[in-house]
């Protein structure tokens, strides 16, 4: 899907382990552990910049510091797929059920937040228990009557 808009190798890659994560993340047994969630991912992207973080994105599960592992993995202030996939992922995985926290983990770091809090809601609303809050729901604009419900 990438390939239209971005030819770049690594924006392919990055494409593709969102849309992997989405897919995993989508389990109707429920969500994978964060760990599950990443190694699943590796595994399906090609070596790469983009895997290359993602794997220290694994390895980083365990920092509770948003900033921390944003400076370490990037997060879009690049704007290139492996500075901002890794950290969005990493913050999808441990948010898995929890749309809210992962919009607010990801957005506080700053960057390209728009990109990684979009690769972030993607990713945790595709699962069973990560819908947006309500009041959130609630508060969107209509969509156009031009658009097919």
């Amino acid at each position: 899907s990438a390939y239209t808009t971005h030819q770049h190798r690594e924006a392919v890659v990055g494409a593709m382990a969102v849309a992997a994560a989405a897919a995993l993340a989508a389990d109707p047994a429920g969500p994978p552990s964060a760990e599950t969630l990443l190694d699943g991912v590796i595994a399906l992207v090609p070596r790469s910049a983009v895997g290359a973080g993602l794997r220290r994105a694994r390895d980083m599960l365990d920092y509770g510091d948003a900033a921390t592992v944003a400076a370490v993995l990037g997060c879009g202030r690049r704007t290139s797929a492996h500075d901002t996939v890794p950290f969005a992922l990493w913050s999808a995985a441990r948010a898995l059920g929890d749309y809210e926290k992962g919009f607010w983990v990801t957005s506080q770091v700053g960057g390209d937040v728009d990109t990684t809090c979009a690769i972030v809601g993607g990713v945790v609303a595709s699962g069973k228990a990560g819908s947006p809050p309500a009041a959130w729901l609630e508060a969107t604009e209509e969509l156009p009557e031009w658009v097919p419900a």
